[in-house]
C-alpha cells in the first residue's frame, strides 16, 4: 500500500504558501469581493490562493489533475488534488478568523475517487490539521510538532455535542423537524460552521456534525481527517466519503442515530 507521506509533506508546502497569501490580505481595507453566479462571495484572496496552489502543483505534480472551487478541473488521471482556497469566505471578508484552506489528494479506486491525504490550515486561528491514509490524523504547528487526533467515546445522544452550520438548508431539504428533534435530544448544540466542526469531531471535542448542502472541495480534506481519527464521515444517505453533496460526521458510535434524525421528513 502506498504510504502517501511524500504527498502529505507536499500538501503542507502548499498550505504554507496559501497561508502566507491569505493572511497578507486578511482584514485588508481594499480587499476586492465579487458575487459569483450562485450568489456566494469570492474575494481576490480566494483566487490568488488557488492560483498559487495550482502553480505549485503544475510544477511539482504535472501528471496529477486539479479540482478547485474557483477554477474548476484541469487534467485527468488517477490522482486528483482538490482545493478550497478559502473555506469560510463570508467569515474572511468580514474579519472573522474562522476560515481555512482545504487541500486533499484523491486517488481513483473502487467506488470512484477517495481522499488519501488531507490538510486543513486555519492560519488566523493558528491551527492546522492533517491526515494520510493509514497513518492517522494529527494537529499541530508542523509535521515535527504535532499530536495525534482521536474522536470521542461518547455513546449517548443525551451526552453528545452536535454542531451545524445554519437552519435554512435543513428547511430547504424538508428535514427541519428531524433536525430540531435532534437538537432537543443532544446535550449541547453550537453552529460553528464550515470546516471547524469536522476538525472538532476529529479532536474529540464534539461528537457529531452535519451540513445539508456541500461541494466536494468542502468535504474531501475533512473526510480523510475524520476517518483517520477513528470517526465516520458519510453523506446524509449513509454513503461513505465526500460524494453525496452533503455530509454527516461523528465519532462512529452515534452515526446511525444522527442519520436517522436528519433523514426524518414530516
Amino acid at each position: 500500500m502506498a504510504d502517501y507521506l511524500d504527498d502529505l509533506r507536499f500538501a503542507h508546502v502548499l498550505a504554507d504558501a496559501a497561508d502566507a497569501s491569505t493572511m497578507s490580505r486578511f482584514k485588508a481595507l481594499d480587499l476586492k469581493v465579487e458575487t459569483k453566479p450562485d450568489m456566494t462571495p469570492v474575494s481576490e484572496a480566494d483566487k490568488a490562493a488557488e492560483e498559487l496552489i495550482r502553480g505549485h502543483l503544475q510544477r511539482s505534480r504535472p501528471r496529477d489533475a486539479i479540482l478547485g472551487e474557483e477554477y474548476g478541473v484541469e487534467g485527468t488521471g488517477p490522482r486528483r488534488w482538490v482545493v478550497d482556497p478559502i473555506d469560510g469566505t463570508k467569515n474572511y471578508v468580514r474579519g472573522v478568523p474562522v476560515w481555512a484552506t482545504l487541500i486533499s489528494l484523491m486517488e481513483a479506486g473502487e467506488g470512484g475517487y477517495q481522499p488519501v491525504v488531507g490538510v486543513v490550515s486555519a492560519p488566523a486561528l493558528g491551527r492546522r490539521w492533517w491526515a494520510a491514509k493509514g497513518h492517522g490524523a494529527f494537529t499541530g504547528r508542523s509535521l515535527s510538532s504535532s499530536s495525534r487526533l482521536h474522536v470521542s467515546r461518547v455513546s449517548k445522544l443525551s451526552d453528545a455535542s452536535f454542531a451545524y452550520s445554519s437552519l435554512s438548508g435543513w428547511e430547504d431539504r424538508g428535514s427541519l423537524n428531524g433536525f430540531l428533534d435532534l437538537t432537543r435530544e443532544v446535550w449541547r448544540t453550537r453552529a460553528y460552521g464550515d470546516f471547524w466542526p469536522y476538525m472538532l469531531v476529529a479532536e474529540g471535542a464534539i461528537d457529531l456534525c452535519a451540513e445539508p448542502e456541500l461541494s466536494l472541495w468542502d468535504m474531501a480534506a475533512n473526510a480523510i481527517i475524520v476517518t483517520e481519527a477513528g470517526g465516520t464521515f458519510t453523506g446524509l444517505d449513509g454513503r461513505p466519503g465526500p460524494h453525496s453533496g452533503n455530509a454527516a460526521a461523528s465519532n462512529g458510535l452515534l452515526h446511525d442515530e444522527l442519520l436517522g434524525y436528519l433523514n426524518e421528513r414530516y
